[in-house]
């Protein structure tokens, strides 16, 4: 039987959970409203991919480039909106300083003003990560629908 270092498998351990908790920062920074923390998930020169997802719904969201320009985006895009965002069944794989995240978050999106409607998304993330000092930090980033329920106009403010 392999002899196992329990220091790096220690480490290994700490990192997944550190890579989760990116994820979990992200959808945080979505649903306060915090912009700081939202950034705090992602690279100076992050890319973030939603098109999958947005061409289910009916709608074409270009790839959007920087750790700015991304929390500025998605802010805006759900400012109309009260969202919950869950995490779930994330896997995680390492190589050094860089790291893979696949995983599910479900989407909940209600017009501020009429919580009447709703939309629920259930959506695949894909993630690369790099790791920042004491942090991890997403460099790319895909989301793809997986099923949505509800009234999908709700996303676009009508």
């Amino acid at each position: 039987m392999p002899s196992t270092d329990s220091t790096t498998s220690t480490t290994a351990t700490e990192d997944k959970f550190a890579v989760v908790e990116t994820l979990y920062r992200y959808a945080a920074g979505l649903d306060l409203r915090d912009k700081d923390l939202l950034a705090s998930a992602f690279a100076d020169d992050a890319v973030a991919d939603f098109g999958p997802a947005t061409r289910k719904a009916g709608q074409e969201y270009p790839p959007i480039e920087g750790r700015d320009t991304i929390s500025t985006a998605l802010l805006a895009s759900l400012s109309h909106l009260d969202t919950t965002h869950s995490v779930s069944n994330p896997r995680v794989t390492l190589d050094g300083d860089t790291a893979h995240l696949e995983g599910i978050v479900a989407c909940q999106h209600l017009p501020r003003q009429d919580h009447s409607r709703h939309v629920l998304m259930t959506n695949r993330y894909d993630v690369s990560l790099a790791r920042q000092g004491d942090v991890w930090v997403i460099r790319h980033l895909t989301v793809d629908n997986a099923w949505t329920q509800g009234d999908p106009t709700v996303l676009v403010g009508i």
